[in-house]
């Protein structure tokens, strides 16, 4: 099999799970109801969101599906205009919202059309005229060149076969001397064969994660500057704070230790600017 074909294989895989997840809370990794890999649907506070803000959009635009909450390190004015990859029930994209007010636009971009039409039904009710989602794959933004001042993700690019393309892409879309936060996962040596082989934990953001250098390689190659991390977290302590279940079932899943995966799989929250 191509490289090409598997990816685009994984893609379906991944586009057909987050779609039960929108429709029904399924587990990006399983059965399990209302929980994820990256963590539940209450545990988005203890990845760096203020409980105050989780509190100011509907319930319903917060699955847990993140690794970090990127959002409040944009610093984003009112009236500006803001773009989230891979916006899923639209959580960040109604934070923004609030902090680019009715004068700014927050775009969404998901290629899942569960995740596309929970997210427009969640805007709706909270009354956020300024947000739209579009229904777009991240390695072909439906964004005009240079008409954004600011991007965002969480724990997306890592499901992307080819993040180089959505580097690329980002810096395409953005202002001159925009900036872009993500949270995402990056590797620093190679996972487990037995995780690395699980289609589950590819959806789940472990398996799709690359190596931290060829990440930040990929960004920089794509006219990206002023690389910074902003935090990071060792991914498997974080899983095993969060839902202590759900981490010991993965383990048995994937027959590996804790041991073994810790200071492999590390969130990392990241900041750049186009040049």
């Amino acid at each position: 099999m191509t490289e090409t074909k598997a990816g685009e294989e994984m893609v379906r895989e991944v586009r057909k799970r987050y779609g039960a997840i929108a429709v029904a809370k399924s587990s990006c990794c399983g059965p399990t109801p209302a929980t994820s890999c990256c963590g539940t649907a209450a545990a988005s506070e203890p990845l760096g969101y203020r409980g105050s803000d989780l509190a100011s959009v509907p319930p319903e635009a917060d699955l847990g599906l993140g690794c970090g909450a990127p959002v409040g390190f944009l610093d984003l004015e009112p009236g500006e205009t803001v773009l989230d990859l891979g916006s899923g029930p639209g959580l960040d994209a109604l934070l923004a919202a609030r902090q680019v007010g009715p004068t700014g636009r927050v775009i969404g971009v998901d290629m899942t059309p569960e995740m596309l039409a929970r997210a427009r039904q969640t805007a709706a009710r909270a009354g956020a005229a300024q947000v739209e989602f579009r229904e777009g794959r991240l390695e072909a933004l439906p964004v005009e060149d240079g008409s954004v001042d600011a991007v965002t993700s969480n724990c997306v690019i890592n499901l992307v076969p080819d993040k180089a393309a959505v580097f690329r892409e980002i810096a395409r879309v953005l202002k001159p001397g925009g900036r872009v936060v993500v949270s995402d996962i990056v590797l620093e040596r190679p996972l487990p064969e037995a995780v690395a082989k699980d289609v589950l934990a590819w959806v789940g953001c472990v398996a799709g994660a690359i190596d931290r250098r060829e990440y930040f390689r990929g960004i920089e190659a794509a006219g990206l500057s002023g690389l910074k991390v902003l935090k990071e977290e060792d991914y498997a302590e974080s899983l095993a704070r969060i839902d202590p279940a759900q981490a010991e079932g993965l383990l048995e899943r994937w027959g590996v230790s804790r041991e073994s995966l810790q200071g492999v799989v590390m969130s990392v929250t990241w900041r750049a600017v186009r040049r």
